[in-house]
């Protein structure tokens, strides 16, 4: 057969500080690359200049980056020291910038995620809600936004695959797929240690040993701490830590298996514990409501609280075992299974919002809001990959269940003097204090998808035709049984009220089709047309005084796009324009009770929209040893007008985190110094400013900020002594400024949350 792959035979060379890669859904085993082409080889042995080939798993089966038809970008290993990205939450700067991440309010103890103006929650702490991009860690699917800022252990690459990716990925895959993929076994003795130090008493020690492999079975050892201090300082005198504070630390362990050519097992266990203080809201401009002369207004980024406040670490504690299992049926069929269990237990401390409170003479203030979430999950997952003459497909089945519970108390936790000059802490015993709400739910989801690849035997195989789709069941059964420090009370079926824990028993059934065409117009320039459908599951909000269920929320989307490589491949431009229709969309409407110590949330399926946009990833090696890079992404996010059930009218609705430009510049060289490698690197990323709210159109900041690291490298300490690297980097390096969350309340004000000043610190690393 005659099949002409495109960029198959790609030339080797220096590989990008920021890569475009594809999600990897499958085990780590096929992410490998197949060895270079003859032509890629050649090249290699010529020195010629050229960027990386990049061979992704996107398809649940090898492509080449450019030869997938899908908006796919991410980072590496590499762009990800340079970046000096700890966890998910750094990305929260933009550098992939159709992704947004952004801390649940005040608290880094649970994240919210969106991309193509899909997804992003105003309140990430629902045990019977889902968010609609979906995380994935080596394969396995994590349920929940608490634990998403854990520290990440020795990660090959972090891969963004920009949706809707219902066929192949799913329920929650709307707005698209994050990947986490680690580093794998060796099967070779060799270490990895790295220790550091930084502003804000921050330091670090982390390392990966590879043991050798026995028997065929090889293991790997990831073993990390990162701490770090507070940016805002908390003025009490009773030694409680400061705002914007993390501790981070965890173990992995994973054993490879190979014991012939036709199977291999790979079996990971981790436990981590990832520690936080929450972020210090400020209060901008006053509201109707006297303020006290202890608390003036601090519209600028505060480097010290006006008032001083208990504060103590919420804590993550995760674990969880993988199993991914492969067999060789045959030359081209391969049979997979991904099996995971994992466990979550999250506390959430936040006491950051003094600014938030009621002035009364000698009245309590400072809500010390404290929520805590027990999870655990299961999920199985069996794929079918094979190929034939003009046809690659894949089949599976998908399982999950996921049992999770939560409450919340909030207790006030000072006390005013007479004038608003002072105040007093308060004694709090949380085994006394009511509970505001308790839930618990089960989910359980089962699928099965498949999608085939074909290649018509005309125009010299140049075109590529792929459909699919993923048939899912969704059930939802749990009980809402303490609303306000009491069983609630609601009307059943008959029309009776009943006094006791309002049940959730719902389920729903949903199709997820793809249709895909793609045409190699030369060799370098491929161009594409995808149809696809995803959704996020539907749910009950624990907030609410009802606990109504609502319906999930879907998004149809029609995506065209090129990929292209020229001047010798040494530049790669992709670029890809998507609209897309909302249907159904899950809408929070919420109201803060002036004097009670909660406010309320409905979530309803209120609104429906579109989105749109266009989306840029660039590389250019203009000499050896330097990369320009960067990647651009434009959306726009039109939402109706829905029913407020607070106000009984029409409400706008404004789409969360999706700012209407925003972009990342990286700058990369490489250059042999002294015996060894200097390497430095520079990035800038920018966003417009963007809503925070649904209901409130108070608008962040625009966004700028600007990261940097150098690095000597290689540097030799004597014959069979390992290579030692020095390093120093920076996180907003220009010490910027602005509030990444703002919201207006008449009564209260205007008030905001604002990004990390400037950190920096220097590193060194030995690997042998």
């Amino acid at each position: 057969m005659k099949r002409n792959f495109g960029m198959a035979a790609r030339r080797a060379g220096l590989l990008t500080g920021v890569a475009a890669l594809a999600l990897c859904g499958a085990a780590r085993a096929a992410d490998a690359p197949p060895p270079a082409a003859p032509a890629a080889a050649s090249a290699a042995a010529e020195g010629s200049v050229s960027l990386e080939q990049v061979v992704v798993t996107a398809q649940k089966r090898k492509t080449d980056l450019q030869d997938t038809p899908i908006a796919i970008s991410a980072m590496d290993s590499e762009a990800l020291k340079a970046r000096h990205v700890q966890s998910i939450e750094d990305l929260g700067d933009g550098a992939i910038p159709s992704l947004r991440v952004a801390p649940f309010f005040a608290r880094k103890s649970a994240l919210t995620i969106g991309m193509r103006g899909i997804g992003a929650l105003g309140d990430a702490n629902q045990p019977a809600r889902d968010q609609a991009v979906g995380v994935y860690v080596n394969g396995v699917y994590l349920g929940r936004a608490q634990g998403l800022g854990s520290a990440l252990y020795d990660v090959e690459r972090i891969e963004v695959l920009k949706g809707p990716q219902g066929t192949l990925f799913g329920r929650n895959t709307e707005g698209g797929a994050v990947s986490i993929v680690t580093k794998a076994p060796t099967g070779v003795f060799g270490m990895n240690t790295t220790v550091g130090y930084g502003d804000y008493n921050a330091y670090k020690a982390e390392t990966h040993l590879d043991l050798p492999a026995f028997h065929g079975v090889s293991v790997k050892i990831d073993a990390l701490l990162s701490k770090r201090g507070g940016t805002t300082t908390n003025p009490t005198t009773s030694g409680q830590p400061d705002f914007n504070s993390y501790d981070k630390r965890g173990v992995n362990l994973e054993a490879a298996w190979k014991p012939s050519d036709h199977f291999n097992a790979d079996y990971a266990f981790d436990v981590s514990y990832d520690g936080s203080t929450p972020y210090y809201v400020q209060l901008e401009k006053k509201g109707s409501l006297a303020l006290a002369p202890l608390t003036p207004l601090q519209p600028d980024r505060a480097k010290r609280a006006n008032v001083g406040v208990p504060l103590q670490m919420s804590e993550g504690d995760t674990r969880g075992h993988r199993l991914n299992l492969t067999w060789t049926l045959a030359d081209d069929l391969e049979l997979k299974s991904i099996s995971s269990y994992r466990k979550l237990t999250q506390t959430q401390f936040d006491n950051g919002a003094v600014a938030l409170s009621v002035f009364a003479p000698n009245g309590p203030f400072a809500r010390y809001s404290v929520a805590r979430v027990w999870q655990d999950q299961y999920s199985q997952e069996l794929q079918l990959v094979g190929k034939t003459e003009r046809l690659d497909y894949v089949a599976g089945v998908f399982y999950f269940r996921e049992k999770v519970s939560d409450n919340a108390q909030t207790p006030n936790s000072l006390q005013w003097n007479a004038t608003g000059t002072g105040y007093t802490q308060l004694s709090i015993d949380f085994n006394t204090v009511p509970k505001d709400r308790a839930s618990r739910v089960t989910t359980t989801s089962y699928g099965a998808f498949g999608q085939a690849s074909w290649t018509p035997p005309v125009l010299d195989d140049r075109a590529h035709v792929t459909v699919g789709g993923r048939i899912t069941r969704d059930a939802k059964k749990g009980s809402l049984d303490v609303v306000n420090g009491a069983l609630p009370s609601y009307v059943d079926a008959n029309k009776n009220t009943v006094v006791g824990a309002i049940p959730l028993d719902e389920s729903w059934s949903h199709f997820d089709p793809l249709v895909s065409v793609a045409y190699e117009l030369t060799p370098e320039v491929n161009l594409y047309g995808r149809w696809s459908t995803g959704y996020k599951a539907g749910g009950a909000n624990s907030r609410s005084l009802t606990y109504r269920a609502f319906d999930p929320e879907k998004v149809k989307m029609f995506e065209v796009g090129t990929k292209t490589e020229f001047w010798d491949h040494r530049v790669r431009l992709n670029v890809a324009a998507f609209t897309g229709d909302i249907k159904d969309a899950q809408v929070d409407f919420n109201v803060i009770i002036v004097g009670n110590n909660r406010g309320t949330l409905e979530t309803t399926n209120a609104a429906s929209g579109k989105t749109k946009g266009v989306e840029l990833d660039f590389a250019l090696l203009p000499m050896e040893g330097l990369t320009l890079s960067g990647a651009y992404a434009y959306t726009d996010v039109k939402l109706s007008k829905a029913f407020n059930p607070f106000t009984n009218a029409q409400s706008t609705i404004y789409p969360l985190y999706s700012p209407r430009n925003a972009g990342s510049v990286a700058v990369d060289y490489v250059h042999p110094a002294l015996g060894a490698t200097f390497k430095a690197h520079l990035d800038a990323n920018f966003a417009d400013s963007q809503f925070t709210s649904t209901t409130d159109p108070t608008r962040s900041d625009k966004s700028f900020t600007v990261n940097g690291r150098l690095a000597l490298a290689d540097i030799r300490l004597g014959d069979g002594a390992p290579d030692l690297q020095l390093s120093v980097w920076s996180r907003n390096l220009t010490n910027e400024s602005y509030a990444f969350l703002r919201n207006t309340n008449a009564a209260l004000g205007r008030y905001a949350i604002y990004n990390e000043p400037r950190t920096f610190g220097v590193e060194a690393n030995v690997k042998f």
